[in-house]
Parts: C-alpha cells; sequence; structure tokens
C-alpha cells in the first residue's frame, strides 16, 4: 500500500528540519505523498516540492492557518494551493508581520518576570518569517534558563501563564474562502485537540471540504467519531503526524500514515473544482 502523511512543519515555521530533510525523512519512512502546512507561510513549499520530485514523491502544497468561527478558534489546512497567488500571499504576510509582534510581546512579558531573554536571540533562532511560541520556548532553553521546552510552555508560555499572548485569528469563513481563491481545499486541522465538534455543521456550510480524522494525538476513539463525522457532511478524509522535527521530543513523521486512497480523492476533488472554475469562466467569455 501507498501512504502519505498530510501535516508537517519545517524551519520555515516552527519545525526543525528543512524541507529537503523533512523529504529525506519521507522517503526512509516509505511514504509515497507529503504536503507542507507550514504556519502562515508557503515559503518552504519550492524547496520541498523539488526535493520530493528528486526523490520521487508526491508534493501537496499547503500551509495551516489559525482561525476562529463564532469566538472559537480552529486551524484551517490548505492543500494544493497556487503558491504564487497574491491574495494569499497578501494576508499571510499580514499574519507574518502579526506573528513577529507577538514575539516581541512575549519576550518583554518574560523580562517583566525577571528573566533577562534578549529578543534577538529569539528571532536569530526562529530565523523564518512566522515565529511563534515554540522558538520562544528553545531560545530559554538555549539560554539555561528553563531546563526543556516543556518547562518553558509551563511556566511562561501556557494559556494563563505570564507570557501568553493570543494569537491574531481571522474569521474562518474568509480563511475558507481565501483558500478556495488560491486553488486549494480547506481543511479542519486534528479536531480532536480543539473539541469543537459544535462548530463543524457550521463550517461545512461555509465550505469545509475536509477533516483531519487522523492525527498523533487523536485516540483511535476519536478517529472513529471524526471517519463518522466525515461521512456525515461528505467531507474529505486527511491525516497527518503534525510533525515539528525535533521541536516536540522526537519526530513524529511515520507515526500517522494515511491510505494514499484519500489523497486520490483529495485530487480529484480539486481537480473537478478547477475544471468547473474554468468552464464556467469560459461561458462568460464575449
Amino acid at each position: 500500500m501507498k501512504f502519505a502523511d498530510l501535516h508537517l512543519h519545517t524551519q520555515f515555521s516552527d519545525g526543525t528540519f528543512s524541507p529537503t530533510e523533512l523529504v529525506q525523512h519521507a522517503v526512509q519512512h516509505g511514504l509515497s505523498a507529503i504536503a507542507l502546512t507550514d504556519h502562515d507561510t508557503v515559503e518552504g513549499c519550492l524547496e520541498a516540492a523539488r526535493a520530493c520530485k528528486a526523490a520521487g514523491l508526491e508534493f501537496i502544497s499547503g500551509t495551516e492557518l489559525t482561525a476562529e468561527f463564532n469566538d472559537t478558534e480552529v486551524h484551517l489546512l490548505g492543500y494544493f494551493l497556487d503558491t504564487r497567488n497574491e491574495r494569499l500571499l497578501a494576508e499571510i504576510t499580514k499574519f507574518q508581520t502579526v506573528r513577529q509582534q507577538r514575539i516581541y510581546e512575549m519576550v518583554a512579558r518574560i523580562n517583566e518576570a525577571g528573566v533577562p531573554l534578549a529578543v534577538e536571540s529569539v528571532f536569530a533562532l526562529a530565523n523564518c518569517k512566522s515565529p511563534g511560541r515554540p522558538h520562544v520556548a528553545r531560545a530559554l532553553q538555549k539560554a539555561g534558563m528553563v531546563k526543556h521546552l516543556d518547562d518553558a510552555f509551563d511556566r511562561y508560555l501556557k494559556r494563563g501563564r505570564v507570557a501568553w499572548v493570543p494569537k491574531a485569528r481571522m474569521s474562518a469563513i474568509d480563511s475558507i474562502e481565501l483558500i478556495h481563491q488560491a486553488g486549494g481545499l480547506a481543511v479542519m486541522a486534528h479536531p480532536g485537540l480543539n473539541r469543537t465538534d459544535e462548530i463543524i455543521p457550521g463550517l461545512v456550510a461555509a465550505g469545509l471540504d475536509g477533516i483531519e480524522c487522523f492525527h498523533t494525538k487523536h485516540t483511535s476513539a476519536m478517529a472513529e467519531r471524526y471517519l463518522g463525522l466525515a461521512d456525515q457532511y461528505h467531507l474529505l478524509v486527511t491525516g497527518g503526524s503534525d510533525c515539528h522535527g525535533f521541536s516536540k521530543a522526537k519526530p513524529l513523521i511515520g507515526s500517522v500514515k494515511l491510505p494514499y486512497e484519500h489523497v486520490e480523492k483529495m485530487t480529484a476533488k480539486v481537480n473537478a473544482r478547477r475544471h468547473a472554475s474554468q468552464a464556467t469562466a469560459a461561458a462568460v467569455q464575449p
């Protein structure tokens, strides 16, 4: 059988692998297809696509957006994106700027708590346009201010802790529309982590294409529940490890293997949508 991992992160957001290194790990785990879903960026997609082509793997361009629906946070994965789409690039650039400002705010709060972490050390370590809390945690650990990454989150970075700063979020409806206009499919990420199943019908009404049924932190019961919901709402089924390299203990790539048949269904849907769009555009030509 062929398998895929459709939820992966690299150094272009909060992972530790380069896109090329990620592809090397995918090959070692016998994967046939992968998707790169860095937070608020598609910067790593070109390198990943080239590495996949050289390795004989299928590549799906993607990103992960933080959104909200009825004041509830939801993460949306965009797949098969046109990484040169001007509107997509403009929107994620806005979120990258907000992410960078969030780092300043978190470090300022850590400093106010008496910990002399230099914000420059966080940006130097991150070395990307989409920095996040894991970069602050790593900088704290590197400076010897915490013992390990979990310690950094427990003491400073978790919700309710001194350096917690909420993420900026666009509406889920706008996020889904943004993904669609960039030629992609919109999928709800790790619903078992968010525990907000009540918003799924509203997301479906807004055009949600799929749901991530298989995830590293989903139990078998969770996977079965979301497979049932996918069937009920006629949603595509996706899955991935949510690998961040060595950012979160050991690399997770290879721990979740999505049967390739689901990739084929995703490809069929995105192709059908594009053909329908082209047909509509041709019909309105004078």
